[in-house]
């Protein structure tokens, strides 16, 4: 296959945006040579040798902070963090991560799932009860609504790849209880718009932060603009101690019926003094408590959060910059590019076949690419479309309204187009200025290649 584009002076026309470039360390000459070449996917020269690879965020910013912590734990020989007292490194991280985000109270437990049922609980959701959530998230979201013996009500998602306000008002019946505002790989949901309607409707809203810790929405950190919000510390979030998760509200009603159902009913101190000795009465409950060495790992994890978020968002805004001016070029949608973490930086191929011959040529330029990930398009999913539950008189479908609704694809088309034929290169908050520029150049290339052979 010969190259798309042979004609120098043609393409230096398409490119138009010299100082963006410049800027990000690719100069035109560089982009008008590599463009002149075949794809390495046709036998050219790659962009990239050795092929680029983004790692978990937060182990690369481990160092003497979280050791420190680990050892003031081990030394103690009190890894129960109810054993510590005042001295608690759990309760220190939840102090100060309510502090960095601007809530009145944080709840550490043992996972954001863990998290996720505990906000239903404080919630007060169960049998009878309806839940609105994007057809594109992860199994944790559902399950922690049919396991309240609730029933999930899936909306679409817009180009933001997060749950579309403009679907959400027609899943509304006079079940709904709570609308889930996911924040999906790092990108804020539009609130506003959600607020609006669960005002309307008298709706509460969670927002699920697990892919968004850090992540800000006009101003406002992820999971302080609803009721109620979750994070996760799993291995894959912006900061992470393998495991672990946290219930943020500002509501002492709602904090206290989380912090209830973490740790079978009880109320411990210092709560139950900030709670004037407690709201609520004491009822069936779980045991989700963080020990002290997941507590002492995300204190020192909260110190990096920021620079973690600054890095990756630096590498994605130097990225986009630099493609804005290729011709048609659609990118995924952000209600708030400021307060997006900048995960990756994703772009609308219009079909899967085109989305697929991209994915293809970026990774033999080596630089890997993919759709957009870290969630499953769960009305499809086997258990899911046959309401898969661990009892077959589990409440959630018992109802006439729960053995009618059906799920499937017929209840998500428009999730599984947009998700198809959406592709990109996910980012790394220490990618260097190399690391960006072959990033670029490659996008450059395969996408004026991929164009010019329509």
């Amino acid at each position: 296959m010969k190259a798309p584009i042979t004609n120098r002076r043609k393409f230096l026309e398409t490119v138009g945006t010299a100082s963006i470039l410049m800027g990000s360390g690719v100069g035109l000459r560089s982009l008008a040579n590599g463009a002149e070449q075949r794809l390495a996917l046709d036998g050219g020269e790659p962009v990239r040798p050795t092929p680029l690879s983004a790692r978990p965020y937060g182990p690369q910013f481990y160092d003497d902070i979280e050791k420190q912590e680990l050892l003031d734990v081990l030394e103690s020989k009190v890894p129960f963090r109810w054993s510590r007292g005042p001295s608690s490194k759990v309760l220190a991280f939840e102090k100060e991560y309510a502090a960095h985000v601007g809530a009145k109270f944080a709840l550490g437990v043992t996972s954001g799932t863990a998290a996720l049922y505990s906000a239903m609980a404080a919630l007060e959701v169960g049998p009878g009860d309806e839940v609105i959530l994007p057809a594109w998230t992860w199994y944790a979201c559902y399950d922690a609504i049919v396991l309240s013996g609730a029933l999930p009500v899936f909306a679409e998602i817009d180009d933001s790849f997060d749950i579309d306000p403009a679907d959400i008002e027609q899943k509304i019946t006079p079940q709904t209880k709570v609308i889930m505002a996911v924040h999906l790989q790092g990108c804020p949901c539009d609130m506003d718009p959600i607020l609006e309607i669960a005002r309307k409707h008298n709706l509460r809203v969670l927002e699920d932060c697990a892919q968004c810790a850090g992540g800000r929405y006009k101003g406002k950190y992820v999971g302080t603009i609803g009721d109620i919000g979750i994070n996760s510390f799993q291995l894959s979030k912006t900061i992470t101690a393998g495991e672990g998760g946290a219930v943020i509200t500002s509501d002492p009603k709602l904090f206290e019926r989380a912090f209830r159902f973490h740790d079978f009913g009880t109320l411990h101190t210092p709560y139950t003094e900030a709670l004037g000795g407690g709201l609520l009465s004491a009822f069936a409950a779980c045991n989700f408590r963080m020990n002290e060495f997941t507590g002492a790992v995300l204190r020192g994890q909260l110190k990096k959060l920021e620079a973690i978020c600054q890095g990756l968002r630096a590498n994605a805004r130097k990225v986009r910059e630099a493609i804005a001016d290729l011709p048609g070029l659609k990118l995924r949608k952000s209600p708030d590019l400021e307060g997006d973490l900048g995960v990756g930086v994703f772009l609308d191929w219009s079909t899967q076949q085109r989305r697929d011959k991209f994915l293809g040529a970026m990774k033999a330029e080596g630089i890997p690419a993919s759709g957009p990930g870290g969630s499953v398009i769960l009305p499809i999913a086997e258990r899911i479309e046959q309401k898969a539950t661990v009892h077959p008189a589990w409440p959630s479908f018992q109802s006439p309204r729960g053995r009618a609704i059906q799920y499937g694809r017929q209840c998500c088309p428009r999730t599984i187009d947009i998700l198809s034929r959406a592709g990109g290169v996910i980012m790394d908050p220490k990618f260097g200025d190399n690391d960006i520029r072959d990033i670029i150049k490659a996008i450059r290339k395969v996408y004026l290649a991929l164009n010019g052979s329509r």
